[in-house]
Formats: structure tokens, C-alpha cells, sequence
């Protein structure tokens, strides 16, 4: 089953409202030589959100969150609902970056729970799961990752898969300029491809796309997206510029 790769920009805690909006609109520009062979996502910091939607326009590049909150509406400070994001032009959201996972404690309950509100909400998920270093030196990194996918995918039917996205973000790959290597990154890949496949079935396996993350660059783009189970990239650092995120989305497009 053909899946078409998709590459996503999570721009974390950086640029502020001007630099954001420029930015969108560079990779707006230059999407449509690309567009129909791989699909194009950004994730803004939140109050740049409605800024970024503007920017893009109509150019078939998706808005995503970074996170959403798992409650609807109310007395929660800080945080940001299903429905914020879509008010603001998101048709997707992050849920379970290694950043929150690892960095604040989230666990799988509350990502289950994030996951539901946001797909009932009518929001799309890319759902990230990875090991930490410690975690891949004891040998439990297929533990771990199929572990985060069990629990963070605990209350979601078949039907509801047709609209998630996992991607693979190895912790001690991300930031640190480490990358997993093609055939590391696909054994991964692999593993959690076979989980969805016993946990739902073979044709909604084969469908779903399953990202890698972690220090991808133009560099090292097309060998990774080479790999049979590898759909495309979320990248971090490299997405903060037009031109190396474009150079890793046209290397995911050229993959045989």
C-alpha cells in the first residue's frame, strides 16, 4: 500500500510572531513543487498560531498544535483546548513529544486521554513515542515504544486510526546531533508497524504513516526516508529554516 510520506516542522519554544510568520510564508511559497508527493505540516508556538494560519493561506500546508489539553473548556490555566486550536486553523497536534513525556512527567493515562479529546474533537494526532539512552542500553527500547503505543492509544477504535500518525523520536536522538541509523531507525519502524498490525489489523497497518524524529537534516534525509517503514520526518532544528526543511521534505518525496 502506497503511503504518502508526510513531514512535519515542530518549531518548539523558538522564533517570535514576525520571524514565525515569515517563515510559514517561505515554505508556503515553495510547497506546491512538491505538493501530492509528500504533505507538509508546521507546529508554531501557540500564540503564533492564528499569525502562522494567515501566512499559509491556502497553500495545502497543514497547522498543527505542539500539545493539547486533554479537558475541553475551563479552570486550566495554561493550557489549550481542542477547540482553540481548530479556531485557530490546526487540522492536527502533537501529543507525547519526548519533551513532555520525558521533560514533564507525562504520562500515558493523560496521552490517552489527549488523544481521545482531540480526535473526538475533530483534530488529527501525530502520537510520538521513543526511549531514552538508558532505556536502548538495557535492550528495552522495543519495550518502551510499544509499551507508549499500547498506553497512549489505549481508547482509540480502528475507526479512529484512519486520523493518527505515530511518529518514532528516539530521546537521546533528539537535539544532541545523533541520529539513528537507517537500519536502527527501520527495525523500530518495523516493530511498531507489526504492534498496529496485531492490535488492529494488516490493511490499517500498512496505511498508517509512521515517522522518524531526531536530528533529521538534508543530510541525512533520503537515507533514512529510503527505509521501507520510514513515512516521513518531524523535524526540530532543521525546520527553522525555509530551505533545509524544504530539502528534507523533497528528499522524503524522491524516496523509492
Amino acid at each position: 500500500m502506497t503511503r504518502i510520506p508526510l513531514v512535519g516542522g515542530n518549531w518548539k519554544m523558538h522564533l517570535d510572531g514576525q520571524g514565525a510568520a515569515a517563515l510559514a510564508s517561505d515554505i508556503s511559497r515553495s510547497s506546491g513543487s512538491i505538493e501530492g508527493e509528500v504533505e507538509l505540516a508546521i507546529f508554531p508556538p501557540h500564540p503564533y498560531l492564528s499569525m502562522v494560519s494567515a501566512a499559509i493561506g491556502g497553500s495545502g500546508v497543514h497547522l498543527g498544535g505542539q500539545d493539547v489539553s486533554d479537558e475541553p473548556s475551563g479552570a486550566f490555566t495554561g493550557q489549550v483546548s481542542t477547540s482553540m486550536l481548530i479556531d485557530c486553523g490546526c487540522s492536527i497536534t502533537l501529543i507525547g513529544h519526548s519533551e513532555r513525556r520525558h521533560g514533564l512527567g507525562e504520562q500515558d493515562e493523560l496521552l490517552a486521554r489527549k488523544v481521545r479529546i482531540a480526535l473526538d474533537g475533530g483534530l488529527r494526532v501525530l502520537l510520538c513515542v521513543g526511549e531514552t539512552l538508558e532505556e536502548r542500553d538495557q535492550g528495552r527500547t522495543f519495550d518502551t515504544v510499544i509499551g507508549q503505543v499500547r498506553g497512549s492509544l489505549d481508547a482509540v477504535t480502528l475507526d479512529d486510526m484512519s486520523r493518527v500518525e505515530l511518529a518514532y523520536e528516539p530521546v537521546w536522538a533528539i537535539g544532541t546531533g545523533r541520529t539513528a541509523g537507517p537500519a536502527e531507525a527501520q527495525e523500530v519502524h518495523a516493530a511498531l508497524r507489526s504492534e498496529l498490525c496485531s492490535r488492529y489489523d494488516a490493511r490499517s497497518a500498512a496505511r498508517i504513516r509512521i515517522l522518524y524524529g531526531g536530528s533529521v537534516k538534508p543530510a541525512n534525509a533520503a537515507e533514512l526516508m529510503a527505509c521501507e517503514d520510514i513515512d516521513g520526518a518531524l523535524v526540530g532544528g532543521a525546520s527553522l529554516q525555509a530551505e533545509s526543511f524544504l530539502d528534507i521534505a523533497r528528499a522524503t518525496a524522491r524516496r523509492e
